[in-house]
């Protein structure tokens, strides 16, 4: 009912009512106003993206641990079984989005965020206790533990982003990926440094624990939910109806799936890659940093371009670049080769990756079902990124035969 002003011959107790009554009416309209900014909505944003830092940031940096693990500590395991860890990881991250993203739209966002930052430093203080050659000390505390914690805050991360804007949505939650590349710049320089340097595998794993820990506890207090909890959560087997009739967010999926089955062979590979190619040490142990701050710069362009090209046609683009460039690893033999390569794939990737959560924002019709919709596409999808890894492991034998994983990741 529209509140009407109150005559100048009313009492003031009718005065002081209205003005209730209009505060009253501007908050039960202010739910369905997107503010696009402020404060709290850049402060959730913010968090959300150490969030992302810290979570799929610490996963994407597994090529560090991935050489490491190979020369020096598992050596008696083969790349195949030591890449299960990170690739377990990583299907984690997306397939535990399944529940989280149930629970956030049944309104347990903090509970989500607290419980997984907590599991997420315990585990990797866990970590740092694990002993030479003891693969299944290791394969818990990183591929099942940090799974886990950091699947229980991805999707809620991202979603809560939804409550603070529509118009300006692809850009904040381009911004909120671009933390994860941001993450896998950081990671990697900081865990070759301790790793190889005097802290060695237990001080320079807690060190990177405490770091991680402590902004992670800063996302916390970051942020903030504006909206309520729909008064009836979402049907997960009604939703998935829905999406079984929904063309483009199944072909959305199916693209997710084989795309991820690829899409981690650079990451896991490229720096044991080119150590194996004789190229220098030092620079090897930068490789990594180098395709992921190409693709940190991607992420944070890739607002502005689907401004211009439409999420579709650029997700598109750079899935089809970003095969490409892989088979191009077939190449990679000189210091020159492994930069191009880096740069290239790093900026294809982070495209795709910037774009995966407004894409499925984009095919939502009712945003209550989104959490739901995200968990539902990338429990499936993680699928590819489970078996990616671990198929090129097999493929690369014991004998380093590089071009076989990589046509199999170039093509898939």
């Amino acid at each position: 009912m529209l509140y009407t002003a109150p005559q100048q011959d009313k009492e003031g107790s009718d005065t002081l009512e209205g003005s209730h009554l209009a505060k009253d009416s501007n908050f039960s309209s202010h739910p369905h106003e997107f503010p696009e900014g402020g404060l709290a909505a850049w402060m959730t944003t913010f968090g959300a993206f150490l969030i992302q830092v810290c979570g799929f940031g610490y996963t994407t940096s597994f090529g560090v641990y991935q050489d490491f693990y190979t020369q020096h500590y598992l050596t008696n395991e083969t790349p195949s079984a030591i890449s299960w860890i990170g690739s377990l990881n990583t299907f984690l991250v997306t397939a535990v989005g399944l529940m989280s993203g149930s629970l956030y739209d049944r309104g347990y966002f903090y509970h989500l965020v607290i419980a997984g930052s907590l599991l997420q430093s315990f585990c990797l203080f866990m970590l740092s206790l694990s002993k030479p050659d003891q693969y299944y000390q290791i394969f818990l505390a990183q591929g099942v533990g940090l799974g886990v914690a950091s699947g229980l805050v991805y999707v809620p991360s991202i979603a809560v982003v939804s409550h603070y804007f529509r118009r300006r949505r692809t850009l904040a939650m381009t911004f909120v990926a671009s933390g994860s590349s941001l993450g896998a710049v950081i990671h990697p320089i900081m865990l070759n440094n301790l790793l190889n340097g005097r802290l060695g595998f237990g001080n320079g794993v807690r060190a990177s624990a405490g770091f991680v820990s402590v902004l992670l506890l800063i996302a916390c207090l970051c942020m903030r939910t504006r909206l309520d909890p729909p008064i009836t959560p979402t049907n997960y087997i009604v939703a998935a109806k829905k999406c079984i009739r929904d063309v483009p967010f199944i072909f959305m999926i199916a693209g997710g799936f084989f795309f991820q089955a690829g899409f981690y062979y650079p990451l896991f590979f490229i720096q044991l890659d080119s150590i194996k190619h004789g190229l220098s040490v030092t620079f090897s142990f930068y490789s990594l940093v180098i395709l992921n701050v190409s693709n940190c710069v991607a992420r944070v362009m890739s607002g502005f371009i689907a401004a211009s090209t439409g999420v579709p046609n650029l997700i598109i683009a750079a899935t089809i670049s970003g095969g490409l460039v892989i088979l191009g690893m077939i190449g990679l033999s000189s210091l020159a080769s492994v930069i191009v390569l880096g740069v290239v794939y790093g900026y294809c990737a982070g495209l795709y990756i910037a774009m995966m959560a407004p894409l499925a924002a984009i095919l939502t019709p009712d945003l209550s079902e989104l959490g739901a919709r995200m968990g539902i596409s990338f429990f499936i999808s993680g699928f590819g990124s489970l078996i990616g890894a671990p198929i090129s492991g097999v493929l690369l034998t014991s004998n380093y035969t590089w071009w076989v994983p990589a046509v199999f990741s170039g093509v898939s």
